[in-house]
């Protein structure tokens, strides 16, 4: 995924994470530059892990882990951001309603890119907010949606 976010001129400078787990992703994006990310996971033990994982390789400084519910957080955050990763339980059938909701100008940088993984049994929505579907790829059972600029 990440070497198609590379070749797709991805920015790594401001990264959401949503449904961080364990913040494999968010944490991958944070070792390609210099930039920041926010976690945000709703689990307290996960994010017990996200934290460790974060001293653990040098990281904590250029990050925030926020403990708290998916739809809070897309009120409260500001962004704009470059990157949001989002891998949410894939019986969860809120969570691409309020990242479409929230996916505006506003709250997105100019070129910015969101990842949805989702099951193999569920179609990817066409958009997300102001982003159409760009590329998709299948892993086993997982499904990872792509969307961007039509120029990425």
């Amino acid at each position: 995924m990440f070497d198609i976010l590379a070749a797709a001129g991805a920015d790594f400078s401001r990264v959401l994470d949503l449904y961080a787990g364990s913040g494999a992703l968010g944490i991958e994006a944070l070792s390609r530059n210099d930039g920041a990310c926010d976690f945000v996971e709703g689990d307290a033990r996960a994010c017990g892990a996200i934290r460790r994982n974060l001293a653990s390789l040098g990281m904590e400084e250029r990050a925030h882990v926020y403990q708290m519910a998916v739809a809070r957080a897309l009120r409260e955050l500001p962004g704009p951001y470059t990157l949001v990763l989002m891998d949410p339980p894939y019986a969860d059938e809120e969570a691409v309603s309020l990242l479409d909701a929230w996916a505006g100008p506003e709250r997105l940088d100019v070129g910015a890119i969101i990842v949805l993984e989702h099951s193999r049994r569920t179609a990817a929505p066409e958009r997300l907010g102001m982003l159409p579907l760009f590329r998709e790829r299948r892993h086993g059972d997982t499904m990872i949606a792509i969307y961007a600029a039509a120029e990425a």
